[in-house]
């Protein structure tokens, strides 16, 4: 039988608590700079276009050359955030269900490969050349 991870009864906060300290101890170099760098990141209100826009969100308390003195010279530890990423505890409804979100969206991703966008086309075989 398998055991349960050991944040499996904790609820959201716990958990989200303990992946903040996971995820700051990956940080080998600027730690605490990086770490409000990924706060000001995921707390922004749209897009983030500049570093500079981004060290003006309230969750960076340190000045612009902090930010790009992390960015130049922080580190982190891959393979301990993936650890820490893949030993959180999956979304669970109420009965115990795993809940998950799919992106079922029709809108054409502009970057994309037109072989793998998901639009469809006829052809009328004009662009075909002929054996004669």
């Amino acid at each position: 039988m398998d055991s349960l991870p050991e944040d499996a009864g904790a609820g959201p906060l716990a958990v989200l608590s303990r992946f903040r300290l996971d995820f700051h101890a990956c940080l080998t170099a600027r730690a605490d700079e990086l770490s409000e760098l990924a706060d000001a990141a995921l707390c922004a209100d749209g897009p983030v276009r500049t570093l500079a826009g981004l060290s003006l969100a309230p969750e960076h308390r340190r000045g612009h050359g902090a930010l790009y003195d992390a960015v130049n010279h922080g580190r982190i530890d891959i393979g301990r955030l993936r650890r820490s990423v893949a030993g959180l505890p999956l979304p669970r409804a109420a009965d115990g269900r795993l809940m998950l979100a799919v992106d079922v969206s029709n809108w054409l991703r502009p970057g994309a490969r037109p072989a793998r966008s998901a639009c469809s086309a006829m052809s009328t075989g004009a662009g075909k050349a002929r054996r004669r």
